[in-house]
Formats: structure tokens, sequence, C-alpha cells
């Protein structure tokens, strides 16, 4: 029995590249199917409308995520899932703010604060799933160093730089 297929990584541009102009054309499908239905105008104030809110809302979300994540460096906590929020935030206001609805929808998925741990999760088992193909073991590392692990070790200081030369002079000229 053989394994799962695994895809060169240099089949991997390609792929994003392909899935990036399939995409685009769904989006031209679907707004052309739109403005067919309901009127190009209309269809214009739903995209502008869109993008307006989306601004707004990863402005406002974005602000919460900040605010969460200088609070956790303040009091000395990883911030690993605000960083993940952050970057969801970011990519979710910029789909919102792109023309489409199938960009929107995955917009919203990522900005909208009850789905956004949803689409974390899903990144972060994606991103796990590589990480096991390339032979780390995500699970042993966050048992062996989960939340109140104390990991000891000791500080040490640099050694202060050696004191430079002072330049001498010689018949009125300054050496280096």
């Amino acid at each position: 029995m053989t394994g799962p297929v695994r895809l060169p990584h240099r089949l991997l541009l390609p792929l994003v590249v392909v899935g990036f102009i399939l995409l685009s054309v769904a989006e031209v499908w679907l707004l052309t199917a739109v403005g067919a239905r309901i009127g190009v105008w209309w269809t214009l104030a739903i995209l502008v409308a869109e993008a307006l809110i989306g601004s707004w809302l990863m402005l406002r979300e974005g602000r919460k995520a900040w605010a969460a994540l200088t609070g956790a460096y303040s009091t000395g906590r990883m911030p690993t899932g605000h960083l993940a929020d952050a970057a969801l935030i970011l990519v979710g206001g910029v789909m919102l703010i792109l023309p489409g609805f199938f960009s929107d929808i995955l917009g919203l998925i990522c900005l909208l604060p009850l789905t956004r741990p949803l689409a974390r999760r899903l990144i972060g088992s994606l991103i796990a799933r590589q990480a096991a193909k390339q032979g780390l073991d995500v699970n042993s590392l966050r048992a062996r160093f989960g939340p109140g692990t104390v990991i000891r070790g000791e500080t040490v200081e640099d050694a202060p730089e050696p004191p430079k030369p002072k330049p001498q002079v010689i018949q009125g000229e300054i050496e280096d």
C-alpha cells in the first residue's frame, strides 16, 4: 500500500497561480451573473458597500487584535493566537476590499469574531500536517513545551569589547 502523494516543491507555485486564475475566473463569472440578474448599478453598489464595511470591520477588529497583542506582550505571555488573529484580520480585510463575492465570503470568514477561530484551527491543522510531512512531531513539542513549562538555563553576559588603540601622532599626522 502506498502513502499519500507528495507534490514536489517546484509544483507548489504553479498550483497557487492556477488557483488564483481559477478564483479570478469564478469571480468574473459570478459578478456577470449577478449583474445580469439585478443590474450593473446594484451589483456595483453591493461591491462598494462590501468594501466599505470590510474596511470598517478590518479597522475595528484590527484595533482589538492590536490591543490583545500588546496586552499579551506586556504580561509576558506568548501571543501565538493573537498573531494568528492579526494575520487573519489583515487577510480578511484585503479579501473584503477586493471586488468579488467569493473573496468577500473568505474575507468575512477571516474577519468575523465568530468564524475566525474556525479559520485559525483550519490553518493550524494544515500547518501541522505539513510539519508532520517534513518529519516534525508538533504534538510532542506541544506536550513538552506547553503552558507552564520551565526551561532551566543561565544568562551569560557578552564579553566587553577590547578598547580600541589610541591613534599615534607622528610628525603632526594621525595614524589609525
